[in-house]
C-alpha cells in the first residue's frame, strides 16, 4: 500500500488551483448567511454606515480565523479537523436584538461583545461535558428551537421589505397640521391666557400614511430578488442552485443601481485594505444576566454542532471520537471568544456547507482551509463590506424571506422525524414551546411589570422556547439519548442557520 493510499480523503491535500476554486465555492454558499447577522445587529444598534460596514469586515475576518482553527486544527485541543466552515449563528440574533433595542450605539455594541466574550469563556470550559447533555436535546427539542429561530427571524426579513414599524419608515406619520395646532396651544399656555399647560408627555398619534413605508418600488425590488432565487433554485443545477440566494442578491443589487436606488458613494470612499483591530468600539461591558443569556444560546448552538459533527463524520467516513468532538466544540467556544474580541458574534458550523460536502463528494478538510483563507482576506477589504452595507433593505428583504424561511423549514424537517403518532406527548412539547417562543413577537410589552434586569433573558422568543422545550421534554419523555436520531436530525438541517 502506497503512502497516498494510506491518506484518508479528509486529510488529502488537493492541487492548489482546485483547492482555491472549491474553497471559493464554500465561501459563496455561506456568504449571504454570514453577512446577514452584522447587517441586522449593526442597523438595530443604529450605528453609522461605516461602522456597520466594519462589522461585516470583522465578521468575515473572524469567520476565516475560526474556520482555519476548526478545519486545520490548533494543537490537540482545538479543531475537529473535518471539512467545516464556521459562520455566525442566527440563534444569537434574538437576544442580541433585545440588547440593541434597550441600549443602542457603541454602548450597546460593548454590552453585546461583553456578553459574547463571557459566553465564549464559559463555552470553552463546558465543551468536554456538552456531549453528556445531548439527552436533553432530542430532535423534538432541537427541531422546535430551530423552527422558533426561523419564525423569529422572518420578522426581520419582512421589515426589510416594507420598513420597520417604528422610526422613519413607520406606517403612519403625525399630521403636520396637528403639530402646528399643538405648537400654537403651547405658545398660548400659561402667561395668563387661561389655557392650561400642555401635559409634559403629551404625544400626537400618527394618522397620515407614510410614503416611506411599503413603497411599491421597494416591494417590486424584493419580488425580483425572491423570484430570481426561486427560478435559480428550480432550474439551476449543482453549485448554481446552492448559491441561488447570493445570485438573487446580486441581481437585486444590479436592478437597484440601474434604477438609482443604490449608491456606490460609500464604496468609493472605503479603503482598499484595513486591518481588523480588537475592541474597535471600546472596552466590552460585562453584564452577568446578558452573559447568562448568551450562555444558553451557546449551549443550544453546541448541541446542534454535536449532531452536525457526528453526521459529517458519517458523510466523510471518518468516525468522530470523543476527543475530536471535544476539540470541535471547544472551537465553538474559542470562536465565540475571538468573535467578541474582534467586534463580532458567536460562531458555529454552517450546515449548508456540510450539505455541500455531500453534493460535491469532496471530503478534504483543506478545501475549507482554503475557504477560511479567502474569508480572512475578504475581511481585510473594506470596499467589499461597504458594497454589502450599501444594499437597499428591499434587496435584503427578498433574500431574507428565503434565508430565514429556510431556517424555519429546517426545524419542520427535523420535527418530521419525531414520533408524534405513538407518543402524543411530543405534540405538547412542540405546541407549548412554540407558544412561548411567540410571546415576545406577539406581545412585546408582556414584560413591563417584570424586573428590568431580567428583560434581556425573557425578551427572546428563542430562549423562552429553548427553556420550555427542554423542561417539557424532560417532564413528558424523561432524558434519553439516541445517537441515530441525533445524526438524522443533523442531516436534515442542511438548509442553513
Amino acid at each position: 500500500m502506497t503512502q497516498t493510499e494510506q491518506i484518508h480523503p479528509v486529510d488529502a491535500v488537493l492541487p492548489t488551483g482546485r483547492l482555491a476554486m472549491l474553497g471559493l465555492q464554500h465561501v459563496l454558499v455561506m456568504y449571504a448567511g454570514a453577512v446577514a447577522v452584522p447587517l441586522i445587529i449593526g442597523r438595530a444598534l443604529k450605528l453609522p454606515p461605516e461602522d456597520v460596514a466594519f462589522l461585516i469586515s470583522a465578521d468575515l475576518f473572524a469567520c476565516g480565523i475560526v474556520t482555519l482553527i476548526q478545519s486545520f486544527g490548533l494543537t490537540q485541543w482545538f479543531g475537529i479537523r473535518l471539512p467545516v466552515m464556521m459562520g455566525v449563528t442566527f440563534a444569537a440574533v434574538g437576544p442580541m436584538l433585545s440588547m440593541a433595542n434597550v441600549t443602542g450605539g457603541t454602548d450597546g455594541a460593548r454590552l453585546i461583545f461583553g456578553s459574547i466574550i463571557g459566553a465564549g469563556i464559559v463555552s470553552l470550559l463546558i465543551a468536554p461535558v456538552v456531549s453528556r447533555l445531548l439527552r436533553f436535546f432530542p430532535p423534538v427539542v432541537t427541531g422546535t428551537i430551530i423552527l422558533v429561530i426561523g419564525v423569529s427571524l422572518m420578522r426581520i426579513g419582512i421589515n426589510w421589505i416594507f420598513g420597520n414599524p417604528v422610526g422613519p419608515t413607520a406606517p403612519s406619520l403625525v399630521d403636520p397640521s396637528y403639530v402646528a395646532w399643538l405648537d400654537s396651544v403651547k405658545a398660548l399656555a400659561g402667561g395668563g391666557s387661561g389655557v392650561p399647560a400642555v401635559p409634559e408627555k403629551l404625544a400626537l398619534a400618527p394618522s397620515v400614511p407614510n410614503p416611506a413605508y411599503a413603497p411599491l418600488t421597494g416591494m417590486a425590488l424584493s419580488a425580483l430578488v425572491l423570484v430570481s432565487i426561486l427560478l435559480i433554485a428550480r432550474f439551476g443545477r449543482g453549485f448554481l442552485a446552492n448559491v441561488a440566494v447570493l445570485l438573487g442578491i446580486v441581481i437585486g443589487a444590479v436592478a437597484a443601481s440601474v434604477s438609482g436606488m443604490m449608491s456606490f458613494a460609500k464604496v468609493g470612499e472605503a479603503a482598499w485594505f484595513a486591518p481588523i483591530m480588537p475592541f474597535h468600539f471600546g472596552t466590552p461591558i460585562f453584564d452577568p444576566v446578558l452573559i447568562f443569556t448568551m450562555c444558553i444560546v451557546m449551549l443550544v448552538v453546541m448541541i446542534e454542532s454535536t449532531g452536525m459533527f457526528l453526521a459529517l463524520g458519517d458523510m466523510t467516513e471518518k468516525p468522530v471520537t470523543r476527543s475530536m468532538l471535544s476539540a470541535g466544540l471547544r472551537t465553538d467556544g474559542l470562536g465565540t471568544l475571538i468573535g467578541g474580541i474582534f467586534n463580532t458574534f458567536p460562531y458555529t458550523s454552517f450546515s449548508q456547507n456540510v450539505g455541500l460536502v455531500g453534493v460535491t463528494g469532496v471530503k478534504s478538510r483543506f478545501v475549507c482551509v482554503a475557504g477560511g483563507i479567502i474569508l480572512l482576506l475578504l475581511g481585510l477589504l473594506p470596499k467589499v463590506a461597504a458594497m454589502v452595507e450599501s444594499l437597499p433593505n428591499a434587496v435584503l428583504g427578498g433574500a431574507g424571506l428565503v434565508m430565514f424561511g429556510m431556517v424555519a423549514a429546517t426545524g419542520i424537517r427535523i420535527l418530521s422525524s419525531v414520533d408524534f403518532k405513538s407518543n402524543r406527548n411530543n405534540l405538547f412539547v412542540v405546541a407549548v414551546a412554540l407558544g412561548f417562543g411567540m410571546i415576545p413577537l406577539i406581545a412585546p410589552n408582556f414584560k413591563q411589570w417584570i424586573a428590568h434586569g431580567l428583560h434581556p433573558l425573557i425578551d427572546s422568543g428563542i430562549l423562552l422556547a429553548s427553556i420550555a422545550a427542554v423542561l417539557l421534554n424532560v417532564f413528558f419523555n424523561g432524558a434519553t439519548y439516541d445517537e441515530r436520531r441525533t445524526k438524522a436530525a443533523a442531516m436534515a438541517a442542511d438548509g442553513g442557520h
